[in-house]
């Protein structure tokens, strides 16, 4: 495969993580406050095995081909879009790992609307991060930034 195409694989990953990151912010996690005390734990622990099978994939393709790209071609971290790009998908796994899943392994105990609620406003830390990156990626695409790649 070709660096450009890796590129352009790159920001599909992007793409589709915006699309069900943006899903998750403004419908999924906010709706959890409706589940009530007496179904939530089992709604929680089905919810983070479903959504495991549909975020792993995308998410770790987007790791591998950002990181590919950083050993085929590290002048491409020259661009600052590139750069600010890879910088906040490393904030983006970061805030999953210390932030959400956290809080996803306290709500799996019962239900907690204060942690629903920080659950939602951290969140937001992903979903702009995975928007800012689509737009980073694009530009790099649509400015010449990536037209070495092939050489």
């Amino acid at each position: 495969m070709t660096e450009a195409l890796l590129l352009y694989a790159h920001l599909a990953c992007t793409l589709v993580m915006v699309g069900l990151i943006w899903f998750v912010q403004v419908v999924h996690y906010p709706l959890m406050a409706g589940v009530g005390r007496e179904r939530f734990r089992e709604y929680e622990r089905l919810h983070q095995s479903r959504t495991t099978w549909v975020v792993a994939g995308p998410m770790l393709l987007e790791a591998i081909t950002a990181a590919a790209l950083v050993w085929l071609r590290p002048g491409l971290l020259l661009s600052p879009e590139f750069a600010i790009a890879a910088i906040l998908l490393a904030i983006i796994w970061i805030s999953t790992a210390w932030l959400q899943v956290p809080l996803h392994e306290r709500l799996s105990e019962g239900f907690d609307a204060s942690l629903i609620e920080r659950l939602v406003r951290s969140n937001w830390i992903r979903t702009w991060g995975w928007s800012a990156r689509a737009v980073l990626l694009g530009a790099v695409l649509l400015s010449g930034d990536a037209a070495y790649l092939n050489h």
